[in-house]
């Protein structure tokens, strides 16, 4: 039971962890990396897609660190379970966002619920230009879309951020 309360900690606890690296380092100094993602481009693969190799990293930093056969004596049992937990959230982002959101997996509009919402507050997300302002960082947690219309419209009064026409 205390490896499932780790592995679900951990899958929750990533949310936090990819809304804050996404607004302060994806959208910061990271900005580098994930410009493509907000730009037209042509081929399958972006260069924002290096976060993810990121993400692989630290979970299989977590399955080395629980290993016996790896970190020897020093081995920490709890860093298997919270790899696995981070693999885990890898495969929802892959999903929901990837595949969902930006459709680079499946073709599939939600007409409501849940699905919808997700994918109305990520492009809202990117609805602005460039890497200043913005809404809506988490990738599973998604606000009411109509809020964060309110949002980008202060933060274009503001001159935080520059939003497309379209938004408004």
């Amino acid at each position: 039971m205390i490896q499932f309360l780790i592995v679900f900690a951990t899958v929750w606890a990533m949310e936090f962890v990819a809304w804050s690296s996404h607004k302060y380092v994806m959208h910061g100094f990271g900005w580098a990396w994930h410009r493509d993602h907000h730009e037209p481009h042509d081929g399958f693969f972006e260069r924002n897609d290096l976060y993810a190799v990121v993400g692989a990293a630290m979970s299989i930093s977590g399955f080395m660190m629980g290993s016996p056969l790896i970190a020897g004596e020093h081995a920490w049992w709890p860093a298997t379970w919270i790899g696995i937990g981070i693999m885990i959230y890898g495969a929802i982002y892959t999903l929901i966002h990837d595949g969902l959101v930006h459709q680079r997996w499946f073709k599939y509009v939600p007409r409501g619920g849940y699905a919808k919402r997700l994918v109305q507050a990520h492009k809202l997300h990117h609805a602005t230009i460039g890497k200043e302002g913005g809404v809506s960082f988490g990738f599973i947690i998604a606000r009411d879309p109509a809020t964060l219309k309110q949002e980008l419209k202060a933060q274009r009064a503001a001159g935080i951020a520059v939003v497309r026409e379209a938004v408004e």
